[in-house]
């Protein structure tokens, strides 16, 4: 009998990246990348290695979804529960807060957090309570101590207590230049987890770490866990390891809890620049081709180009034009400079010249 309560942690799974129901053309989607790396970070549950799962937020990319997208996202999670391991849901900010189609998730051991409330289950001889509520769009900086009241987190008696959100927490740290969430009102305090906790598990950071010390360096009373997304959504993220958390609570009283990072497989990204004023279309065209040939086969790859373009750089830049020669196993965008870079895109109407150009 494991000495442990055994749980598995993901968020941000964002299901629905690039995947439209109707493309209006045929080219690789990060929408299925997505789904791939769900069900690997699912598979410990259905494989009867825990005894709890925690999804904190953003299950999906958008607030509405198409019904088969949901159906994939929870029929994993029932068959889960029909195992008899209880699953929590955090809806996350990409949600507006609130999950779609959630009678594709109804079964008795699928408890999703529509308000602030507090779920008790049974694992062996142990009572877990675990406490949450929807992300906060709202000044949660101040308005957290409320909806941690509002849960009723401490009514309860439980031999351990776990607080699930979808948030940020000063400390953490996003992006190549690292920065660091601080003082802003989207930010939760840490002084405000109440020691009875054992970890916070939350989701809306991208990049996995967890916070042990506060903004001085001192020890905090309660750890703060998160897992990361399950794939990289943006090129802020390049280089990033992607994945899921196995958290274990020790049965006996007062033990620290214990965690494990387990990776899964990334789409590699890459993100060049070029000058249309130094290169000719037909130069602009040949660097570009040398690029694509240069990164892995899967890449995501990301080209920028600076300068002033001309018609015939426009063509060059095209996505009919990179079609005729890029992998169908990679996905490539090339922009102005000065345009933001989308990994993936949702489908829209064709874009302007003035718009970005991606394949």
């Amino acid at each position: 009998m494991p000495d442990a309560i055994r749980i598995l942690l993901l968020a941000d799974s964002h299901l629905g990246i690039d995947l439209p129901s109707r493309p209006r053309v045929e080219r690789r989607r990060r929408g299925h990348d997505f789904l791939a790396n769900y069900a690997l970070a699912l598979a410990p549950a259905l494989a009867g290695e825990v005894d709890l799962v925690v999804h904190a937020g953003d299950v999906f990319d958008r607030p509405t979804v198409v019904p088969t997208l949901a159906y994939q996202a929870f029929e994993p999670l029932r068959r889960i529960a029909e195992r008899g391991v209880p699953v929590f849901i955090v809806p996350g900010n990409h949600e507006r807060s609130r999950l779609p189609h959630v009678r594709f998730a109804a079964h008795p051991r699928i408890h999703i957090f529509d308000r602030p409330r507090t779920f008790t289950v049974h694992v062996r001889d142990h009572t877990i309570a675990l406490a949450g509520f929807p992300y906060e769009r709202h000044d949660v900086r101040h308005r957290f101590p409320e909806l941690l009241d509002a849960s009723e987190w401490n009514a309860a008696t439980a031999t351990h207590r776990l607080l699930c959100m979808h948030h940020c927490v000063e400390g953490a740290t996003v992006g190549p230049s690292d920065y660091r969430f601080t003082t802003a009102d989207d930010v939760v305090r840490h002084s405000d987890f109440p020691p009875g906790f054992a970890a916070v598990l939350t989701g809306h950071i991208h990049r996995h770490q967890v916070l042990t010390t506060d903004l001085a360096g001192r020890a905090l009373r309660v750890p703060v866990l998160y897992p990361g997304s399950i794939e990289r959504t943006a090129l802020a993220e390049i280089g990033e390891v992607k994945g899921y958390m196995m958290v274990q609570l020790p049965v006996e009283s007062g033990a620290r809890p214990r965690w494990e990072f387990r990776a899964l497989p990334a789409r590699p990204m890459r993100r060049d620049e070029l000058s249309a004023d130094a290169l000719a279309p037909d130069a602009l065209d040949a660097a570009i081709r040398t690029l694509v040939a240069a990164a892995p086969s899967d890449c995501v790859l990301a080209i920028r180009v600076s300068g002033t373009l001309s018609d015939a750089h426009w063509q060059v830049m095209s996505s009919t034009h990179l079609r005729a020669f890029v992998p169908a196993t990679m996905n490539v965008e090339v922009v102005p400079a000065g345009r933001v870079f989308t990994p993936y895109r949702r489908e829209r109407t064709a874009p302007s010249v003035d718009q970005q150009l991606s394949l």
